[in-house]
């Protein structure tokens, strides 16, 4: 039987990391932790379930998780967020795999618990994520904050999994609130250090067709006042992207 490695970033996570951590129990051969120099209980919650506690300043998204997967001692891995946690379904196709392991990488369904509500609908579900995955055949890219796990070659397969990985998103509208703020000014400077433009089309026409999607096209209205929230967030972060970007271009012509 293969060895799997648990690993996961984290920040000042009290609230969720046991949650976390307690999903990964018996079914990973280690949890490898990279923290980013917390400043609650985060570090002492972690030693109660004797993983590898690495402390990091903060590289940015993408590059702290592919700091901490550098630190896993098995190949074949499996990542969370700290506010993430395996559902049982989940746990048992992965305890599977470790017998049965046949693609390069494995995908999973992800379940947004949000403000109260698991979001059945909207762009948020099933929002499938690769988490499960050879880590000599794939890592973590894209721009941040907006990682995902890419796969070095183009020929390397992925299959899904049965089960959900559940993520307990934010409890309150302004705590999003502040998370898309924040999301869109990483993600503006991300753009700007690519030499990426912000035309006006684009600043009309991608958060529309942003909220069209979530909203109508994947059904976001039958989540109710939760899903139009999403929806409207999903086109506003967009939107500023494309205008702090704008912004970042004027300061520096």
């Amino acid at each position: 039987m293969l060895k799997l490695s648990g690993v996961i970033i984290t920040y000042n996570e009290e609230d969720k990391i046991e949650t976390c951590l307690q999903s990964l129990v018996g079914i990973v051969d280690e949890i490898v932790v990279v923290d980013s120099l917390s400043t609650d209980h985060t570090k002492a919650i972690c030693q109660k379930y004797n993983v590898t506690f690495i402390e990091q300043a903060f590289l940015g998204y993408v590059e702290q998780k592919n700091f901490a997967l550098s630190k896993a001692n098995y190949n074949h891995v499996v990542c969370l967020d700290a506010d993430e946690y395996l559902s049982e379904t989940l746990k048992q196709s992965i305890l599977h795999l470790k017998s049965n392991w046949v693609h390069d990488g494995y995908i999973a369904k992800r379940f947004n618990y949000f403000c109260g509500q698991w979001i059945k609908h909207t762009t948020w579900y099933p929002d499938k994520k690769l988490r499960v995955f050879d880590k000599t055949k794939a890592q973590w890219g894209g721009l941040n904050p907006h990682d995902s796990v890419k796969f070095f070659n183009k020929d390397s397969k992925a299959a899904l999994l049965k089960g959900d990985i559940l993520h307990h998103t934010y409890q309150s509208y302004s705590e999003f609130n502040q998370r898309v703020e924040k999301f869109s000014s990483i993600s503006a400077e991300s753009n700007f250090k690519l030499g990426k433009k912000a035309p006006i089309y684009k600043i009309i026409l991608n958060p529309t067709w942003a909220f069209i999607q979530s909203y109508i096209v994947k059904l976001g209205f039958l989540d109710g006042l939760n899903g139009f929230i999403i929806s409207v967030q999903t086109a506003n972060i967009r939107f500023l992207k494309y205008i702090k970007l704008r912004e970042l271009i004027k300061k520096n012509s």
